[in-house]
């Protein structure tokens, strides 16, 4: 989506996607990564998700990427952090405790800083592209991570003509396509969500599936 879509929906508090709790799935199938402590882990388009304080509760260096201001400004004021501040090219640098969020644009974020990540965790940014931005995104980001680096990405899955995304649908087909060629994308989870989601319900859809995927580097 356009930049200005996603200022507006932060700007305009038209963030549903936000949860209000660690999600389960990250702390049910992340300690399987055996990542080390101390290890930095990307969490691209973050927003001012709770998961990121659970991932540096397991020692981990976390660096999200946000594109609007407000979010960062939010998770640092409401988990109580005093971050430090700095510009570079990549954008607006902001840390506190073993937390760094850069607010810019995950595209502008270089295969220096990349490639210092050994984790990763996607959420929320696969499924909040439309289809023309994935494959470029799944390139420029995992194309360029540590070549060990290992993540969890979760997808949903549904019949995308009965709903206009975001968040899209994204199955596992496209999955294997967009991560073919530097990451290998394993299929460890996938279940019906519909009923403990009855706003998707009322918007028309029919089914509504969570896939969860344990990602390698395979280069």
């Amino acid at each position: 989506m356009e930049a200005d879509f996603w200022l507006a929906r932060w700007r305009e508090e038209q963030t549903g996607f936000h949860q209000q709790r660690v999600t389960p799935l990250l702390m049910k199938y992340w300690p399987a990564l055996e990542l080390a402590p101390g290890c930095r882990v990307l969490v691209p388009l973050c927003g001012k998700s709770l998961d990121m304080i659970w991932l540096a509760e397991q020692g981990h260096q976390v660096l999200g990427i946000e594109l609007a201001q407000q979010p960062i400004e939010q998770f640092f004021a409401e988990n109580n952090l005093q971050p430090t501040v700095h510009e570079t090219p990549e954008g607006t640098h902001y840390r506190g405790g073993n937390i760094e969020l850069i607010c810019g644009d995950i595209f502008g974020i270089t295969a220096q800083t990349l490639a210092t990540c050994q984790g990763a965790y996607d959420r929320a940014a696969l499924v909040a592209l439309p289809p023309d931005m994935r494959r470029r995104y799944a390139t420029h980001v995992y194309g360029q991570l540590a070549p060990d680096y290992r993540g969890l990405l979760l997808t949903l899955d549904y019949e995308q003509n009965e709903m206009d995304g975001p968040p899209f649908a994204v199955c596992d087909t496209e999955v294997q396509g967009l991560y073919a060629g530097h990451s290998h994308a394993r299929l460890i989870d996938q279940r019906s969500i519909l009923e403990k989601e009855p706003k998707f319900k009322e918007r028309g859809l029919t089914r509504l599936d969570t896939l969860v995927y344990r990602l390698e580097a395979d280069r």
